[in-house]
């Protein structure tokens, strides 16, 4: 992995409400399709390598939460472009060293079919690595939000749930999220999409920032 990759990030060609495009892959847990997780949150997320510090870092944490996003309904699906028989290394020397299992499957792309697919490399980087591309697939299957982060910079296991309810209370509650929102705070209501609604609210404090109790608190879907 060579870090000069960060100079060239950008983000994944995937939009926000496209479909996933799915992939039949060999993992660490066994051969899988993403289509076989359809029914359920899905958190798609690349790293550049195995044996890397923060790579390592960031599966040590993900593994610890896997109960949490477990209880979110959301499977955790890793993938790079190293080979299988790398990553089974790297889970292996991840248990002897920190005392963890890692609790999910990590698909090999050794062809970079998938990470391309997905807008996972960097363009005109020196190297294949793949950048810290992270996709929230609703259980239609549809990304539903997408975050990118250059090599050198760990994701928050923390933000990636935050960002996981929030899309939940969306969908449930038809309800939005404001600014630094976290579960149990206030959740906003949509606004209005007619004249009618706005005119009929406007003697009814700010109208068009509608506050409301997060129903569920600080846990729960």
């Amino acid at each position: 992995m060579n870090s000069n990759a960060d100079d060239n990030a950008v983000c994944s060609p995937i939009q926000i409400g496209d479909p996933a495009p799915d992939f039949r892959a060999r993992t660490t847990m066994g051969d899988m399709t993403l289509s076989g997780h359809r029914g359920r949150w899905v958190l798609l997320f690349s790293h550049p390598a195995d044996f890397t510090p923060v790579c390592t870092s960031e599966f040590v944490a993900l593994s610890r939460a896997s109960d949490r996003f477990k209880a979110l309904g959301c499977d955790l699906v890793a993938v790079s472009v190293d080979s299988l028989y790398s990553h089974l290394g790297w889970i292996r020397a991840i248990r002897e060293h920190f005392g963890v299992t890692i609790a999910f499957p990590i698909v090999e792309d050794p062809s970079m079919v998938i990470g391309r697919a997905y807008g996972m490399l960097a363009d005109n980087a020196p190297d294949a690595a793949t950048l810290r591309s992270t996709f929230f697939i609703d259980p239609e299957g549809i990304v539903r939000a997408k975050l990118c982060y250059p090599a050198t910079i760990g994701r928050s296991v923390e933000e990636l749930l935050r960002v996981l309810t929030a899309l939940q209370r969306v969908d449930n509650d038809n309800v939005v999220t404001p600014e630094g929102w976290h579960p149990g705070d206030d959740v906003l209501l949509p606004p209005y999409q007619d004249q009618h609604g706005a005119l009929d609210a406007a003697g009814d404090g700010c109208w068009f920032h509608r506050t409301q109790p997060d129903k569920h608190g600080k846990t729960g879907k």
